[in-house]
């Protein structure tokens, strides 16, 4: 039996969470995980985190260096527009300033963004190896976009490629921290996920999760159970 692999996410890369994220980046070292991806937000703010954070972006570069991967994290990571549909109702599951970036907005706003953000980490001196979607949620205008300029990007369930039949079913494991709800019975539920059977292990870590013992405790136990399995970047995953 072919050994199983572990693929962490560290979301929510800004100048705002940078320091934190460093040393989170640490503390998974610590821990055995000697390479996973960084998703960044290029432009949290609307400034472009390099100029915003020099520091952050020799980071990344030293982080690259090591071995890590780096995807981009939308554009500002904040959702603008209000949507019809179903669209709008898993949008509001975020609030009305969520982070489902890209629920709402047109063909030509989703370009212009997705755009953006990448010649943003272009000018830094990092190019993503991918593109995972704020909050996962994916539009059919977002996911046209994404399968002419990316070599993959990630949804809640999925990992998707621009090259036929390189994509791979594989849930995320997630800790919620959007309502009080979710925060309380997340860190069960991911300890289940986590055993799931399977080659791969996705497991996603988020600055907020820091700021929950329940939710750092969980990590501890997802990560103690995965010790043996080898650490991989998304772009390594589907290498």
């Amino acid at each position: 039996m072919s050994r199983r692999e572990l693929a962490v996410a560290l979301h929510d890369v800004e100048p705002g969470t940078y320091e934190r994220c460093a040393t989170i980046r640490e503390w998974l070292g610590e821990r055995g995980v000697d390479r996973l991806t960084l998703l960044v937000v290029p432009a949290a703010d609307l400034h472009p985190f390099h100029r915003r954070e020099p520091q952050m972006a020799a980071w990344l570069r030293d982080r690259v260096a090591s071995g890590d991967g780096v995807a981009q994290h939308g554009l500002r990571h904040r959702r603008t527009r209000g949507a019809p549909g179903p669209h709008e109702w898993f949008a509001g599951l975020q609030g009305p300033f969520g982070s489902a970036e890209f629920v709402g907005l047109g063909a030509a706003e989703t370009s212009a963004a997705v755009r953006a953000g990448r010649r943003i980490m272009t000018a830094a001196g990092i190019e993503p190896e991918g593109f995972v979607a704020p909050a996962y949620a994916y539009t059919p205008a977002l996911r046209r976009e994404l399968a002419e300029g990316y070599s993959w990007w990630a949804g809640l369930l999925h990992v998707h490629t621009s090259r036929p039949g390189r994509g791979m079913f594989s849930p995320a494991v997630s800790l919620g921290g959007s309502t009080a709800l979710r925060r309380t019975l997340s860190p069960g539920w991911a300890r289940i996920s986590a055993r799931a059977p399977g080659s791969v292990l996705r497991l996603d870590v988020h600055p907020s999760d820091f700021d929950h013992p329940s939710h750092l405790a969980a990590l501890e136990t997802i990560l103690r159970g995965a010790s043996r399995q080898r650490a991989v970047t998304y772009g390594e995953l589907l290498a």
